[in-house]
């Protein structure tokens, strides 16, 4: 089979492929022996079916068939090992239509379009921040308090304090602070002051006590919340303005949110197996968990940086516009408006794309299943995270990555986060940091 590259000019190229006879003869013969064992004739024992009359019905099909397969195979074997650096799939081109003769030779030609020519390199001459984040005290006494939360208790105490809850008869007043007939009674009613909006009705429960009254007004403790109002009330918002007035509440009960204690049984929920003995121990174990945390997320935003950096290094790249749009607009099954829309942003992306293949080659980076596994491990980890799980069995993490992994889609992002980060640590080494001690505040803002 020949097969022959012309460059157009530097952005594109037509591939052109001869396929002979003696490329097809075999695989024709053999294809055509499988189908003779296959089909039924009227007239024939099965397997006696002439050959001849086998290529009469079937031949331009089996011929189609084995033509194809072979002209996919060595044309992209001939890209692969010539390195033609093309972008997308090749697009047929318009030609007469080929008549799939036995005995004949057959030329398909294909257009190519080429990706840009340019050289992508990153070096001690070259500066870029890396940022360190400060784990403070004040986050890790945040951790620490949420894990208290789930070993804590409500109990019932003597007198109010911010953020108790207070439970009791809730009863509408008459202007001379009398119980108003046909008014609204709330038995049970729970009132939490720390939410009230109104500070000098809030401050009528300061110190409050069970079996002691404390008359206030919602309409003014709540202002613009009539939400809150109607649910204390039991009506509808529509309600409302038949009930602005003082309403009395006789406290039956105030209970108070208890944090869990810090002891042997918290450390060993939240870090089993460490062997956590004291306070001490476990503060230090949450800020290395949050200093880890903040490493990662250092990478990535090291990674961002480098991506825009080298960017604007290579500069502006000339693509094959026209031919890229008809590749994606095939790919995007004749969406062509759908690639307008969103074309800008494919070529960002693939220009970083190619400018990645050429830096992943200069440092030998290199993915294998391990990578992908613990990636997939670290990302079910941090998805269990964000709903309170942060000690999920090792075999329900097991079973979770496993169905993560069946997903083709989920592998491939996989696999380039992997490179990604690898290629993050590897141009570290090479080009020069600029280290910068920020506050979590002030690093969070740089993803805004």
């Amino acid at each position: 089979m020949n097969i022959s590259l012309e460059n157009i000019d530097k952005l594109n190229g037509v591939i052109t492929a001869v396929i002979e006879p003696a490329d097809y003869e075999n695989e024709y013969t053999k294809k055509l022996k499988e189908l003779k064992q296959k089909v039924r004739e009227p007239g024939f024992r099965p397997g006696m079916v002439p050959v001849g009359l086998l290529k009469k019905k079937y031949g331009k099909e089996v011929m189609a068939e084995v033509v194809n397969t072979i002209l996919q195979d060595k044309l992209f074997a001939y890209i692969r090992d010539n390195k033609v650096n093309m972008l997308g799939e090749p697009l047929p081109m318009e030609q007469e239509a080929v008549s799939l003769q036995e005995g004949d030779s057959f030329t398909f030609k294909f257009e190519l379009a080429l990706a840009p020519e340019f050289k992508a390199e990153l070096d001690s001459a070259d500066s870029l921040p890396y940022y360190e984040v400060e784990v403070s005290d004040e986050m890790i006494q945040r951790q620490v308090e949420m894990y208290q939360q789930r070993g804590g208790t409500y109990q019932k105490v003597l007198n109010y304090q911010d953020n108790d809850m207070l439970k009791g008869t809730l009863t509408e007043l008459n202007e001379d602070g009398t119980d108003k007939p046909e008014g609204i009674v709330v038995e049970e009613a729970v009132l939490l002051p720390k939410y009230l909006k109104n500070e000098e009705q809030k401050a009528l429960f300061n110190d409050a006590k069970p079996q002691e009254k404390v008359v206030f007004n919602p309409a003014k403790a709540y202002e613009d919340n009539e939400a809150g109002m109607a649910s204390l009330l039991n009506i509808k918002k529509e309600e409302l303005g038949e009930h602005q007035g003082d309403f009395r509440l006789d406290v039956n009960e105030i209970t108070r949110f208890m944090p869990g204690p810090l002891d042997k049984t918290l450390f060993d929920e939240v870090y089993p197996g460490a062997d956590i003995k004291t306070p001490e121990e476990f503060t230090a174990k949450i800020k290395e968990t949050i200093q880890k945390q903040f490493d990662k997320d250092a990478e990535y935003k090291f990674l961002l940086d480098m991506r825009k950096y080298i960017t604007e290094k290579v500069g502006k790249l000339e693509f094959p516009d026209e031919k890229l749009k008809r590749i994606m607009t095939a790919n995007a099954k004749g969406d062509s408006q759908k690639v307008e829309d969103n074309y800008d942003k494919s070529i960002e992306e693939l220009k970083w794309h190619l400018i990645k293949e050429q830096l992943v080659e200069q440092n030998g980076v290199k993915v294998d299943d391990n990578d992908v596994m613990e990636m997939a491990r670290e990302t079910t980890r941090m998805q269990f995270a964000q709903y309170g799980m942060l000690n999920i069995p090792q075999e329900y993490l097991e079973d979770s990555v496993k169905e993560m992994l069946k997903k083709r889609e989920t592998v491939d992002n996989l696999i380039d986060r992997c490179i990604e980060m690898k290629l993050a640590q590897a141009l570290k080494q090479k080009v020069t940091l600029e280290l910068k001690t920020v506050s979590a505040e002030e690093f969070n803002k740089m993803f805004d």
